[in-house]
């Protein structure tokens, strides 16, 4: 985990070493939020348990839906499994995220920051 300021705001970042980030370790990436008081958790599409790209599942569900009981942003970050892509479930989810607050799923950090400036937070 690493934290950074984007685009005006301190962002935690779960990048592409570690376990997957699914129901049982988003409560670690909860706490370390609040740790660095970042009000957005950045993870990259590597470190997402690979359930959370199949919505019957459940597990993105319930990573956003605990995110948002704390006032957490989610950002998702890298190129989408093609298999994601294929779902028109999952493609419906990413466009109806962008195009609010959130979860947010861009390609890099810089166009988070981007995003977060766009936003004023």
């Amino acid at each position: 985990m690493r934290t950074f300021e984007l685009g005006g705001t301190t962002v935690l970042v779960e990048d592409g070493e570690g376990p997957p980030v699914g129901t049982m370790l988003i409560g670690d990436v909860l706490t370390a939020s609040f740790e660095a008081a970042a009000r957005t958790v950045a993870i990259a599409v590597a470190r997402l348990d690979p359930a959370f790209f199949d919505l019957r599942s459940g597990v993105a569900g319930e990573v956003v839906q605990k995110l948002v009981q704390y006032e957490r942003r989610l950002a998702v970050v890298g190129e989408l499994p093609d298999t994601a892509l294929a779902s028109r479930s999952f493609s419906a989810f990413v466009r109806e995220g962008n195009r609010g607050d959130g979860p947010w799923f861009v390609a890099t950090l810089d166009e988070l920051s981007e995003r977060l400036g766009a936003i004023g937070r």
